[in-house]
């Protein structure tokens, strides 16, 4: 398979030629031989890249989940590297003033709680109000593109970990997002996507031959990118979701956690397709730092029907019901639960304080349904 990078340098790049261009990316924008994208445009004879754009992680992915980044020079091109995670989210006249087209080229992480997709919807925010043109090179969703879970953000819950109403599980690339993002939420813009060549809707990263570049210091591997749609709602709660350790979002834990009870729970439950096993660690930053923590490692037995979403639901449900004296969730400093702006509801949370979280389940499939169809129409890969 080709990458959408790929497929323009070798003839796309003919939209751009005589015009002065800016590149979105970071790390992640690399070709199948691990080239950056930000070489491989400053050096092309036909593309004059004028300026960089540097979103969450910054354009090196030095810089830690949440940490603001600033504005700088990038040391090999010499061009201003503008941050759209730092003073501003959304690319200011002033920024884009000096280009014509923006080109899009990050690699998400196929849950809709990962910011990058939110970066896109601003910059074609802007480009639609100052008048740019934006093409996106495709990349592969790491997590296939058919299955989806979750329920929809609800406006009240609106955030930059849940901008748009898309489930938690989208099934999409961010090139078929460009496109629904434009066509169904309003984001308007001279858009162009330049499609991959070779990719199928059921191909996890790993049956692309590609090289996996970890889109943030804690998104090593695939495993942790499966179980994502579940486990990262433990962010909102005061258990830790295994930042600071070799395992993050596969390793869930707190040091008023029984690793060996939660285990026995959680397996009890007889949940599809994942296992708890009981583990020890000691985060080296975030929650519980320098401390023991006790819970499980979630293990994938089957990742085409793991249904992640319901398997990190529960987890949360049995931590909550098992330890109801120590388990919070947690407020954030405008005193609204992140909880739920990960969710993208107040139901889900309330749910699982009642021990009914399966209602959620069952509600939120009817919001995939409707969901669904509206996708279908944005669907370049079959």
């Amino acid at each position: 398979m080709r990458l959408g990078l790929d497929v323009f340098l070798e003839k796309g790049y003919k939209r751009v030629e005589g015009l002065r261009v800016g590149l979105v990316t970071n790390m992640t924008g690399v070709n199948e031989k691990l080239q950056p994208s930000i070489d491989l445009f400053a050096e092309h004879p036909a593309i004059n890249l004028v300026a960089l754009y540097a979103p969450e992680h910054g354009i090196r992915g030095d810089a830690k989940e949440g940490e603001k980044v600033s504005s700088s020079r990038d040391n090999a091109t010499g061009l201003p590297v503008y941050s759209l995670y730092g003073q501003t989210r959304k690319p200011s006249q002033e920024m884009i003033a000096d280009v014509d087209v923006l080109v899009f080229d990050l690699q998400d992480i196929g849950s809709r709680y990962y910011t990058y997709i939110y970066t896109m919807a601003s910059v074609m925010e802007a480009c639609m109000e100052y008048g740019k043109k934006l093409i996106v090179l495709d990349r592969p969703n790491p997590v296939s593109g058919i299955n989806m879970e979750g329920n929809l953000v609800e406006q009240d819950v609106r955030s930059f970990v849940g901008l748009l109403p898309i489930p938690n599980r989208h099934g999409m690339t961010v090139g078929e997002l460009a496109l629904l993002f434009k066509n169904e939420f309003a984001y308007s813009c001279d858009l162009s996507v330049i499609p991959m060549e070779g990719w199928k809707r059921r191909m996890y990263f790993d049956d692309t031959n590609l090289f996996w570049v970890p889109p943030s210091p804690n998104t090593p591997v695939i495993d942790m990118a499966i179980l994502y749609p579940g486990t990262c709602l433990i962010e909102g709660t005061n258990v830790s979701e295994g930042r600071g350790t070799t395992k993050p979002f596969e390793w869930i834990g707190a040091p008023f956690i029984d690793g060996q009870k939660l285990a026995k729970v959680y397996n009890d439950r007889s949940l599809p397709e994942v296992l708890a096993r009981p583990i020890s660690f000691v985060p080296t930053y975030q929650k519980y730092k320098g401390e023991v923590c006790n819970g499980v490692q979630l293990h994938i037995e089957n990742r085409n029907t793991l249904h992640a979403l319901q398997a990190g639901v529960a987890l949360v449900e049995t931590i909550a019901t098992i330890y109801p004296n120590q388990f919070q969730f947690i407020q954030n400093e405008n005193e609204k639960y992140f909880f739920d702006l990960l969710a993208g509801t107040k139901r889900l949370r309330k749910y699982i304080l009642a021990g009914k979280a399966v209602r959620y389940l069952e509600e939120s499939q009817q919001e995939l349904d409707e969901f669904n169809k509206t996708r279908k129409k944005y669907l370049l890969y079959r």
